[in-house]
């Protein structure tokens, strides 16, 4: 009876502990909930609803800035959703993962035009128009027209904020001064984008007149290519002229004056490849060192004319040396090559020698009478041996003829010795530069003081 009644309450325990561990907590009751709750496209389409209320219900940043939360939520569950994806083999099969990111993407920018405007719009647009003060090629007229602008700017601002900006001067620098105090003056009245939403709107309107006032300002490039030639004087030397267009009888006359900077005006104003052509060689005739910037800038792009005109410069376009050697391996431009060897002889730096030299056995003979030449007004000792040489060697008289008058430029005693041995030679060329480089070495002898 006592074992009986042992037993029985175990058996019992037993039963009640087995059901106990199968029954589920409150906890797992609400994660369960949670994870049957699945999210849809439907049910984010209408959070989407609510999100859309709530944006238009706004009405300060605060409200806004609640809006914004919701819908980051709502995209990072629509990340997270696992959705139905659209049949590729049906092109009207809709995408409901697209629909939803694309009103997310409708409603960030719903948002972000309610929100501001804020004080740093203003100043955005303060500066704006600075960098168009100080960066605008203003005309006379336009100079005079923006001052009156930013006057008015200044004035709005005084008056809405009671500041004290002034314009103390016409200059552009002027102007950007008191730009930059209407931008401090902005700044430092801590405006709040709820609290002072209508100060801000009327410095807006402000800014707003600011940069329709400066672009209704005459600007440089407002200008017709005449009036701009007009308005620097380009056609004041001109008289009783013949040549027509008289552009051209403009040219020639700051030509004769040496007036390099009327050439470059008219070079860039003028885009007919006539006006451009002669432009390009009256710098080459007035070899003016002022145009090397824009000579050099051309000469990068393989400009031969441009070339030539550093040439013509002589030792004022040695800024150019390391430019034009890199054309002397040009060999498939002998054009090129023959021009760039001219205006490295013309310029006279030794740091073309060795590249020049180099030459001296390149295969194409109208080429090789150049570089012999370059080397000869360089003037450089070093070229010596290697235009004796070339006299001694080569199979074109042209060649040899242009080596022996080498030698006699540089017109040291080996350079004068080195042709003048060559007086009974059978090319007349190459025999008359070696007579001039015997001539030479009497003279030095008459010249040398006995003993």
């Amino acid at each position: 009876m006592s074992d009986g009644d042992d037993e029985t309450p175990e058996d019992t325990s037993a039963e009640t502990q087995s059901d106990a561990s199968e029954e589920p907590t409150d906890a797992e009751e609400s994660t369960d909930a949670e994870a049957s709750e699945e999210i849809t496209a439907e049910s984010l389409n209408e959070r989407l609803d609510a999100v859309e209320e709530d944006l238009e219900a706004a009405e300060t940043e605060s409200d806004l800035d609640a809006v914004e939360s919701d819908l980051d939520d709502v995209e990072s569950d629509l990340e997270a959703a696992d959705l139905p994806e659209p049949d590729e083999d049906d092109d009207d099969a809709e995408d409901p993962r697209a629909d939803l990111e694309s009103r997310v993407s409708d409603l960030r920018e719903d948002l972000e035009s309610q929100r501001g405007p804020y004080a740093e719009d203003v100043v955005d647009d303060i500066e704006s128009a600075k960098s168009k003060v100080t960066e605008t090629r203003w005309t006379e007229r336009g100079e005079g027209e923006i001052v009156d602008v930013v006057e008015s700017f200044a004035a709005d601002v005084n008056e809405i904020l009671d500041a004290s900006v002034s314009v103390d001067g016409d200059s552009e620098e002027d102007l950007a001064a008191a730009l930059d105090d209407a931008a401090d003056a902005v700044e430092s009245a801590s405006l709040d984008a709820d609290d002072d939403a209508d100060t801000i709107a009327a410095l807006l309107e402000a800014t707003d007149d600011l940069e329709s006032g400066l672009e209704d300002s005459q600007e440089w490039d407002d200008l017709e290519t005449n009036e701009k030639l007009q308005a620097e004087g380009f056609y004041d030397v001109l008289g009783h002229y013949k040549d027509f267009p008289p552009e051209l009888s403009a040219l020639k006359e700051w030509e004769k004056r040496g007036r390099a900077d009327m050439i470059m005006l008219a070079k860039d104003s003028l885009q007919s490849e006539f006006m451009q052509e002669y432009c390009m060689d009256a710098f080459v005739r007035m070899a003016d060192p002022s145009v090397f910037d824009e000579m050099h800038q051309l000469a990068q792009r393989r400009d031969k004319t441009a070339i030539k005109a550093l040439g013509r410069m002589g030792s004022g376009a040695e800024d150019a040396v390391e430019t034009l050697v890199e054309y002397v391996d040009t060999d498939s431009d002998p054009a090129l090559q023959k021009v760039t060897f001219k205006a490295l002889g013309e310029i006279g730096s030794s740091d073309a020698t060795q590249a020049i030299a180099d030459k001296l056995v390149m295969d194409n003979d109208n080429v090789r009478p150049y570089a012999a030449r370059a080397l000869g007004l360089i003037g450089d000792t070093r070229a010596v041996k290697p235009l004796s040489d070339t006299l001694e060697s080569d199979e074109n008289d042209t060649v040899r003829a242009a080596a022996a008058w080498s030698l006699r430029q540089i017109g040291t005693e080996d350079a004068l010795e080195a042709a003048a041995d060559y007086t009974d030679e059978r090319s007349y060329l190459v025999q008359h530069e070696a007579e001039l480089a015997r001539d030479s070495l009497g003279d030095a002898d008459a010249d040398a003081p006995t003993a």
